[in-house]
């Protein structure tokens, strides 16, 4: 027995009524006019029913290659980086994203975090997290911290954050 067909009834005239609902709430995208551009073919974040998920967000600067803490070279080549100062701006970027995307900080249900130096920069981000992100009042979401080799752009942290939204 075809159980879908049965689910719809014999004529499948219920899979017209899922495929118009399915094609207004399954996706919808999002450009932050105040978040830095995206570094690829993407965009900033993707709302998928009530959940809103937002692409790997770094700590650049709209309109400019500056990344707040970083001292490059003439050859783009990593000198310096304060990571509290990326943090900083990594948390202010997500924050614009998700207004501009219609949610807010306390929607934040889940963060994946990407480092490029565990060992030197968790001490710092981990702090700066928990001042962000958890206690009373705060969104307290679940959390993936990952170190990684590189990221796209000169940068040492990329938070990649999901949302819950009405």
């Amino acid at each position: 027995m075809d159980f879908r067909r049965a689910a719809l009834g014999s004529d499948g005239s219920e899979l017209a009524k899922v495929r118009e609902v399915s094609a207004v709430t399954v996706s919808k995208s999002f450009e932050s006019r105040r978040a830095p551009e995206p570094v690829g073919a993407f965009p900033h974040a993707k709302r998928v029913g009530n959940l809103l998920f937002l692409s790997g967000i770094g700590p650049r600067v709209r309109g400019s290659k500056e990344i707040p803490g970083v001292t490059l070279d003439a050859a783009g080549n990593v000198l310096s980086y304060e990571i509290e100062k990326q943090c900083r701006a990594v948390f202010e970027n997500v924050r614009l994203v998700l207004e501009d995307a219609g949610a807010n900080w306390n929607d934040i249900v889940d963060v994946t975090v990407f480092l490029t130096n565990m060992k030197k920069d968790f001490p710092i981000y981990n702090k700066l997290y928990a001042e962000h992100f958890a206690g009373e009042g705060k969104p307290n979401p679940t959390r993936t911290t990952i170190q990684i080799t590189a990221l796209p752009t000169p940068i040492a942290i990329e938070l990649k954050v999901i949302a819950a939204v009405a």
